[in-house]
């Protein structure tokens, strides 16, 4: 399954939905298929997303890339490349900034 995350504001952002409702649940959405970040909402999500990249910068920051895992397990239980939730969740943060900086929501599964 893939999710899209979309704004007025932005370009699209598209994750797989294991790490996009990973990322709802970290901005404190309920992980559905479809849902809105209101304007109102974008500081705190941005907040939440900002912390846990924080934190998982200071787990993996120094870490030698050559030590972090190759891959990682799917959802569906096949393998893919292992990604940090830093680098998967930078776009969605870019996004939920631009769309406070133009005052548009941001919306999945529409």
């Amino acid at each position: 399954m893939i999710v899209i995350f979309k704004s007025a504001a932005a370009g699209d952002v598209i994750m797989f939905g294991d790490v996009a409702q990973q990322m709802m649940k970290i901005m404190g959405k309920e992980a559905g298929s479809k849902g809105i970040v209101t304007v109102e909402q974008l500081p705190d999500a941005i907040a939440k997303l900002r912390e846990a990249v924080a934190a998982d910068r200071a787990r993996h920051g120094k870490t030698a890339p050559e030590d972090l895992p190759q891959t990682e397990t799917a959802a569906d239980g096949s393998k893919r490349p292992f990604v940090t939730l830093a680098q998967r969740a930078i776009p969605l943060i870019e996004l939920l900034e631009y769309s406070l900086k133009r005052g548009k929501p941001v919306v999945w599964g529409v």
